[in-house]
């Protein structure tokens, strides 16, 4: 079930008339654990039994490490469950074709087994249930006793498939008062949700078939502008997808007084990427921080691990986003790019490099690494990667009403993103936007796209 259609709206309006009611704290467990599930089965019910599996072995698993002396035999146990499931269904038909690759020739076809298709929201709900197990052994985290409490915190219908990850330190003890929000904490979810369905049945739907044709011709046009403008947009593209799902997720929660993380934070005004990593997918980066990065020694044991142990945090990072040889030279770009900014962190304590200039150096390596990311395969990113670097062939413009959006939605963002500095200017328009969200939620309703299906599903 997704956001952006008739049963996911009616599945709502059930679930909020349901819980409006004075319950018990265990029966709204029960109710978020139902209505959950029922909204995860509506895609595919026999994939239900897989986050049981997860949520029950954890449990177990968390309530353990807690008691046990033994603490890394339980922990081990999580993870090899956890990690394990996630292989045979994610990457296990990879696999199999990476040592076919290498010589290693095995007959066997999988295509068509069980284990072929992807359970939508496999990555995010995996990754929350090991961050429960890790953080109670590391003492930051004591287990519950309810399995109810804690598999409604791992099952959350608002971002069970596509985040934010969540971890259960912030979110376990809000679950029993989860209630229906009024005034200004509505409006405030209401905000997001609006904010969330613009970018992604306007924007980011309407630019979705610009993309894709482009990246599905056979012959690819010689022109370096062109595949310039089609990598922008589908920067454009995934960000909106990706944050708009993020928002209504935090504004669905929201409404129930829940409170979710920042998941994006206008990521394209970086101005190096570092900070860039600081305001992508904000959940998943600092789960790879706590959990990978500073695990392997972090930065803590010299310079040259630091960066082995850094390389490895990105290129596993982009395995979890897929299983492609694409997804891993994502990571792999990304850490060049921040080995390059460590060892040439001198030069701007030397010279003073105006800003602008860094936020546009920085884009452009995002934009080259997003060719791999978005490409069916290696080859194909490469030839569109050496065209947009030859700098040569006919300039391209979209021309269109998608052009003016697109530029409008730009110039909020950097006003967003700049809002503590401009005071005076906030507080003389702020009474305006009511305006702007009703126009917005407007131009969402009229002007919607095709209405694709979230492009995190395929994670």
């Amino acid at each position: 079930m997704v956001f952006n259609s008739i049963d996911f709206i009616i599945f709502w309006i059930v679930f909020t008339i349901t819980i409006s009611f004075k319950w018990r704290v265990q029966a709204k467990y029960i109710i978020i654990s139902s209505a959950s599930l029922f909204f995860y089965g509506f895609w595919r019910w026999d994939y239900i039994f897989l986050i049981l599996l997860s949520g029950a072995i954890d449990y177990i698993c968390g309530w353990k490490i807690h008691h046990s002396n033994n603490k890394k035999l339980w922990l081990g146990g999580s993870l090899l469950s956890n990690l394990g499931i996630l292989f045979l269904f994610k990457y296990f038909t990879f696999f199999v074709t990476f040592l076919n690759d290498i010589g290693l020739k095995v007959s066997a076809n999988f295509e068509d087994s069980y284990f072929a298709i992807l359970p939508v929201g496999i990555s995010f709900y995996t990754f929350q249930s090991m961050s429960y197990t890790i953080d109670i052994y590391r003492g930051q985290l004591k287990p519950t006793r309810n399995f109810l409490k804690f598999f409604s915190y791992l099952s959350m219908f608002p971002q069970l498939v596509a985040g934010p990850i969540v971890r259960a330190k912030d979110v376990l003890d809000q679950l029993a008062d989860i209630k229906f929000q009024r005034g200004e904490e509505l409006y405030f979810a209401l905000k997001l949700i609006i904010y969330g369905f613009f970018k992604k049945l306007v924007i980011a739907d309407g630019v979705a078939k610009y993309v894709n044709i482009a990246f599905s011709r056979p012959e690819y046009p010689d022109s370096s502008a062109y595949w310039w403008s089609v990598t922008i947009c589908f920067a454009i593209q995934i960000y909106c997808d990706f944050s708009a799902y993020s928002d209504i997720a935090r504004g669905l929660a929201r409404m129930y007084g829940i409170h979710f993380p920042l998941n994006f934070n206008h990521p394209y005004i970086a101005s190096n990427f570092k900070d860039f990593w600081g305001r992508w997918h904000i959940s998943l980066s600092t789960w790879f921080r706590d959990y990978v990065y500073i695990p392997l020694g972090g930065s803590r044991k010299g310079k040259i691990r630091s960066h082995i142990n850094m390389w490895i945090t990105m290129c596993v990072s982009g395995v979890w986003h897929g299983a492609n040889y694409t997804f891993i030279v994502w990571g792999a770009l990304h850490a060049l790019f921040l080995t390059g900014e460590r060892e040439l962190a001198f030069i701007s304590k030397k010279i003073a490099i105006p800003t602008f200039i860094k936020n546009i150096l920085v884009l452009m390596g995002v934009l080259i690494a997003w060719v791999y990311f978005r490409a069916d395969n290696i080859s194909q990113a490469n030839e569109i990667v050496i065209k947009m670097l030859s700098f040569s062939g006919r300039k391209v413009s979209l021309g269109n009403w998608l052009s003016i959006l697109i530029l409008i939605f730009v110039l909020r963002e950097v006003y967003v993103a700049n809002l503590g500095k401009i005071k005076s200017i906030r507080d003389r328009i702020h009474f305006l936007e009511p305006l702007w969200v009703g126009a917005l939620a407007a131009l969402a309703f009229f002007l919607r796209g095709e209405g694709d299906t979230f492009i995190y599903f395929q994670f």
